[in-house]
Order: C-alpha cells, then structure tokens, then sequence
C-alpha cells in the first residue's frame, strides 16, 4: 500500500470516500448535506496537508495532517482518517495513522490529538487505543448520531 500526498487529481476519489461517511452523519461531525465543492475544500484545505492510501492504483482512503492550534498549541497536530467501503478490514485506517505519526514527526510536531472522536464509533477508538493513544477527556452527549441519540464525544492524546 502506498501512501502519498493527494494531488488535486484525487478530488473524485477522495470524494468517493468523503460522500459516503458524510451523509451517513455517524461518525463527523459535519453537515450531512455538505456540497462536493465544501467538502473538498475542508478535507483540501490550504492548512492542511492531506494524503491517500491506494493500492494498485485504487485510492482506498484518504487523511489529513494539521497543526491542532496555533501559536502556542502548534506542536500539536491533528488528523482526520476517512476510509472508503472497500478498504474495510485491510488495515487501511492503521496504515495511515502509523504514517501520520511518522509525518507529524518529520514535520516538528511533539504530539497529536484526535479533537472529537465519536464513542460510538467502536473501531476507531479501539483502533487508536492500540496506535498508544490515550483518552484524555469526554464531552457528554456532544454528538447527535443519527441512530443512537446523543453519544459522548472523546479527546484523545499521544506524545510523539
């Protein structure tokens, strides 16, 4: 698997991916009824640097690396992970957090955080858990999924 800088070539696959995850509401929170064009523009944006994983010329997910605040809180980054239907199961999401913290690392930064990751979202907070990040706060009943109601959303923190 390859992971490489996206290109603005990427824009149809990485809303391929985007789109799906979007809609669904369950896991971002971002408007359910997002255009192509604002959703690109948030995943492209010019402070972020944002990355695909392809395999044999598929792109099958897509992250973005980014400074978690600025002035005193830019050595710490953030990242947000999308993974399109066909990647599930390949280790794709694990791929790419493993080269973000390699990235954020080459880029200076001292720590990353994961801002508002969504409790009912199983996979994923295992997933980081394993990858040594650490809950480090829980805002009640902060999202509104779609199915479940309002679920907590997680901070979660690891030194680099």
């Amino acid at each position: 698997m390859l992971i490489r800088p996206a290109t603005p070539a990427d824009a149809p696959a990485i809303w391929a991916i985007l789109e799906p995850v979007i809609r669904a509401g369950e896991t971002y929170a971002l408007d359910r009824d997002m255009s192509r064009a604002d959703a690109l523009a948030y995943w492209l944006g010019a402070d972020k640097a944002t990355f695909v994983a392809e395999d044999e010329g598929m792109v099958l997910g897509t992250y973005y690396l980014r400074a978690n605040q600025g002035g005193g809180g830019a050595h710490v980054c953030n990242c947000g992970y999308m993974t399109g239907a066909a990647a599930t199961g390949r280790g794709v999401a694990r791929r790419m957090c493993e080269h973000s913290l390699e990235e954020a690392r080459a880029r200076g930064f001292r720590a990353m955080q994961f801002n508002f990751v969504v409790s009912s979202n199983e996979r994923a907070v295992a997933l980081w858990q394993g990858m040594g990040f650490a809950v480090v706060g829980r805002l009640p009943e902060a999202f509104d999924h779609p199915a479940l109601g309002l679920v907590d959303a997680l901070i979660m923190h690891r030194a680099l």
